[in-house]
């Protein structure tokens, strides 16, 4: 049996990728990795994702303002970029988008009025989002459930059992990223456990957060084979049907 790989959530416009990205992406799909959703953060990897998508039948893409930016989109004009780009036939979600609590930096109002306004834009398009959370679960459940209902994922998700059962219960599917394999990941062993895997996708947030025995090497998509085997030891079961299992939720999440 030959495992079939969805990537749902990658940034191959990244820069570490410059000097050999279609080699890179080539070397995906001849391993097995069937579809990837390469993820913008701002206009221009907006455009990068488009020029991407165009490029190979097999990838796909999000495309939105991650909080980090959302301090250069206060008060200026990027919801009729947003539009033109989700339109797009193969853009199939708005991401990624959230809140970012992390660091100090960014004004908190600034980061939920830029979120609401891109989850109004994803109502509008009938599209389901891709979040980013970190240290902000509070706002994150509070803000989505104004915009209920809406579908999306909680990209690398980190955080406690609590929140993932409260996420789910809103139709919410979780991001399980290479964390999963790092020896301080107690919070997602245990949602890996306890949650459905209807409610799990595999990720890999490349060319970031390389799972063990990667660690500090550039991310790629083929390595959500560590992930699909962590998830596998977690449940006692099967490498391959749970792998088969991943890559229907993710087909079933993004209606392909």
């Amino acid at each position: 049996m030959s495992l079939k790989i969805f990537e749902t959530h990658s940034h191959y416009y990244d820069d570490s990728f410059l000097h050999d990205r279609d080699e890179v992406i080539e070397r995906q799909f001849n391993y097995g990795v069937k579809k990837i959703l390469n993820c913008a953060v701002d206009i221009d990897s907006c455009k990068k994702t488009i020029d991407i998508i165009d490029k190979y039948d097999f990838i796909y893409g999000a495309c939105g303002i991650h909080p980090s930016y959302s301090k250069y989109y206060y008060k200026i004009t990027y919801e009729d970029d947003l539009y033109k780009f989700n339109k797009h036939k193969k853009v199939l979600a708005i991401g990624e988008i959230g809140l970012d609590y992390y660091y100090d930096n960014i004004d908190k109002e600034i980061q939920k009025e830029v979120f609401r306004n891109q989850l109004k834009i994803a109502k509008d398009l009938d599209k389901p989002v891709i979040i980013h959370c970190r240290d902000a679960y509070a706002d994150t459940l509070r803000i989505i459930k104004e915009f209920m209902p809406i579908r999306g994922v909680v990209h690398c998700f980190s955080g406690s059992l609590e929140i993932a059962i409260e996420l789910i219960k809103l139709g919410f599917y979780l991001g399980i990223s290479g964390i999963s394999t790092f020896k301080n990941a107690v919070k997602i062993i245990e949602v890996i456990k306890e949650i459905p895997i209807e409610y799990l996708l595999t990720e890999t947030d490349c060319p970031y957060l390389s799972p063990v025995p990667l660690r500090g090497k550039r991310n790629e998509s083929i390595n959500i084979e560590y992930i699909i085997k962590k998830i596998a030891d977690v449940r006692n079961e099967d490498f391959y049907k749970i792998g088969d299992m991943l890559y229907k939720n993710a087909l079933k999440f993004f209606s392909l």
